[in-house]
């Protein structure tokens, strides 16, 4: 059986705005679960063994009805420490929610909230130095003071080109400002951050994924890399 706990997922991050990278982490903290099995006889198994996070976008939409994530689309200069104060927020709460299982998957991360999406708005000039420098302080803070710690970080390559298409097919109304421009310089911050290295630490292995492909082609690589991602004594020799 191919992998169900990755099939919503990674149907998201083929239609994404830009690169994804999966944390894989000791211990999932409470959230949807899905069942990832090989076979019938393993479902109840494989599904008290792994849950996955999906990026809480319906949370950045909808702020006691205030879209954070419209009104940076619109105007990062005046929305970009609003909306990125709120992400660090929801994705600090999904990192440090109950552990339930040993093995957690998440849609991107806090990592890669700060290293690609508030890196890039103040790269482009449309986060002031000032913003930048009070969201820095904040993360740090976070990482000095609470383990949001990763085992596994698994990268999903995929080319600003592909990227724009998908996004186009998605549909999402907040998105339909975004160009090409902007996907390729998330793509190249994830590039330096995860291949090249030295801009930001990258505290765990990295497993990459070429994901220019098909659905079918992306779950078939999935099944081949499962026990890289889910297997815990793996994650600390890498992939």
């Amino acid at each position: 059986m191919l992998l169900r706990p990755l099939l919503s997922c990674a149907a998201r991050a083929l239609r994404r705005e830009g690169p994804a990278s999966l944390a894989s982490g000791p211990g999932p903290r409470g959230a949807q679960r899905w069942a990832w099995p090989r076979d019938k006889d393993r479902e109840n198994d494989k599904e008290k063994k792994s849950v996955v996070f999906m990026e809480p976008v319906a949370k950045w939409r909808n702020v006691r009805g205030h879209n954070p994530l419209g009104l940076m689309y619109r105007d990062a200069c005046r929305w970009g420490l609003t909306l990125q104060t709120y992400v660090q927020l929801t994705m600090l709460n999904q990192h440090t929610r109950p552990q339930t299982s040993p093995v957690r998957l998440m849609e991107r991360s806090i990592h890669s909230a700060r290293y690609i999406f508030v890196e890039n708005l103040y790269r482009s000039g449309k986060m002031p130095e000032v913003d930048y420098v009070v969201l820095s302080e904040w993360f740090d803070w976070i990482v000095r003071n609470i383990d949001v710690s990763v085992d596994l970080i698994v990268y999903l390559r995929t080319t600003p080109e592909t990227c724009y298409q998908r996004l186009k097919m998605r549909c999402r109304e907040e998105e339909k400002v975004i160009p090409l421009e902007y996907l390729d310089a998330i793509h190249h911050l994830y590039e330096e951050w995860l291949i090249k290295g030295g801009l930001f630490p990258v505290t765990a292995p990295v497993l990459v994924i070429e994901a220019d492909h098909n659905m079918q082609k992306m779950l078939e690589l999935f099944e081949h890399n499962r026990d890289r991602i889910l297997t815990p004594e793996n994650w600390k020799h890498g992939p």
